[in-house]
């Protein structure tokens, strides 16, 4: 094992190190704190750790102060718990010079190692080395991190690209200063591109014809290493029969209830509390992600239909039978995970009428509004009424003097409360 330690690491140092799309999110490094980079299979963790690997090499970091193993190589196998001293034997013996300088750690894929937060812990209790650990969502849970490390752990959470990163990708700059006639079309272009394939990094040049199935295998690697391996679910026929649903009624009010009846009338045998359980692994693998009602009453937020909505557009694509899908639950879906990807965690609000609107922010600053409506249009009279009557009610109930209407295109404000703007431009904001 000491030969092939030794090999990886010389061979780490000899390589060029990718340069990868830059991404928005950033790993804060606090001092004492392992950096956990959490997300979906194939939103690009280990290419984010290549960019803070190339971020400190352009601040003078020498490359061979960085060490880093991937632990799905199998020349690492069997490797064992004792085996992790000798990662620091054999570096230093290379190395001697940087035992008493700052040295920066990544381990890819580590949580398949028995043992590796024991380790974790004592590097940072021991030695000079700040750690960047990244792993599959199916055995490095959010959830887990915090017992696992005790609290000597900061998350980061990789999402596929975002709509600005996507622009990025394709060579369309990212923060126009202008607005002219030539950008909004380009740009619009590139928001339709992107509501249809999505954000993984994988797949932006790939063959159209291809896309949907390796966006399918993400799915069903969720499913397989996620869930069932992970969970020993058995009878996958509702969890499968979740996934669809979810996928072709994203953004709309869920109700295990409801859909527990509907899985009974077709024959197909699942608890209640399975049903539970399968949204809690979803969440956790961040293939979906949960949205309740707005009340500071737990029992009121527990007995009210959430809201599901999917880490990505490609997949909702890629699993629907109908390509084009509801534009307009497609559209929310976009405009939630965007809020997620700024670190908010919004609810829906009802109107003591029971109208909705669709976000209410935990948290706002001077200048961003608290409560959004998503419509893919708002020409209609009928929709448009419905839409601004019930942001506007939500504005005097909860005291805010500006709303928010996100459509697709439209840009024109029906009541000077309200500020309307095309999503290609608030995608970007």
């Amino acid at each position: 094992m000491k030969n092939i330690i030794s090999l990886l690491i010389d061979d780490f140092h000899e390589r060029e190190i990718p340069t990868p799309l830059p991404r928005d999110a950033s790993a804060p490094g606090l001092p004492g704190k392992a950096n956990v980079i959490v997300g979906m299979r194939r939103s690009g963790k280990t290419w984010f750790c290549y960019q803070r690997m190339r971020e400190l090499m352009d601040k003078g970091v020498e490359k061979a102060r960085i060490l880093y193993l991937n632990f799905e190589d199998e020349r690492l196998l069997p490797f064992s718990r004792r085996d992790f001293q000798q990662i620091f034997e054999i570096y230093y013996r290379k190395y001697p010079a940087f035992k008493d300088r700052q040295c920066y750690l990544f381990l890819d894929e580590v949580q398949l190692i028995d043992g590796w937060d024991a380790f974790v812990r004592r590097v940072l209790d021991s030695e000079r080395l700040a750690v960047f650990i990244t792993g599959s969502s199916s055995r490095l849970l959010s959830s887990e991190i915090a017992s696992r490390l005790r609290g000597r752990s900061i998350a980061t959470e990789i999402f596929p690209f975002s709509f600005s990163e996507f622009c990025r990708f394709h060579g369309a700059p990212p923060s126009p200063q202008r607005f002219g006639s030539k950008t909004r079309a380009a740009l619009q272009n590139l928001a339709e591109r992107y509501l249809e394939i999505g954000g993984f990094p994988e797949i932006q040049n790939i063959d159209p014809d291809l896309m949907p199935r390796i966006l399918q295998n993400y799915v069903d690697v969720v499913i397989l290493r996620d869930i069932i391996e992970r969970y020993s679910v058995h009878g996958t026929l509702p969890l499968r029969a979740l996934i669809r649903h979810i996928m072709s009624a994203v953004a709309t009010p869920f109700s295990v209830n409801k859909f527990y009846n509907s899985l009974k009338s077709q024959g197909i045998a699942c608890t209640k509390n399975s049903l539970y359980e399968y949204l809690e692994y979803l969440e956790d693998a961040f293939l979906i992600y949960q949205s309740r009602v707005y009340s500071r009453s737990e029992r009121v937020k527990r007995v009210n239909p959430r809201k599901l909505y999917v880490i990505d557009p490609g997949l909702l694509t890629a699993m629907s039978l109908n390509q084009r899908g509801d534009r307009g639950a497609y559209l929310e879906n976009l405009v939630y995970m965007h809020l997620r990807r700024r670190g908010f965690k919004p609810d829906y609000y009802q109107t003591r009428e029971g109208r909705e609107v669709d976000f209410i922010l935990d948290r706002v600053d001077g200048s961003r509004e608290r409560l959004i409506q998503v419509c893919w249009e708002i020409k209609d009279e009928s929709t448009r009424e419905r839409e601004t009557g019930a942001l506007l009610q939500a504005m005097d109930e909860l005291g805010q003097e500006r709303g928010l209407i996100v459509t697709w295109l439209d840009e024109e404000s029906p009541d000077e409360r309200i500020k309307v703007i095309p999503a290609w431009q608030w995608l970007l904001s």
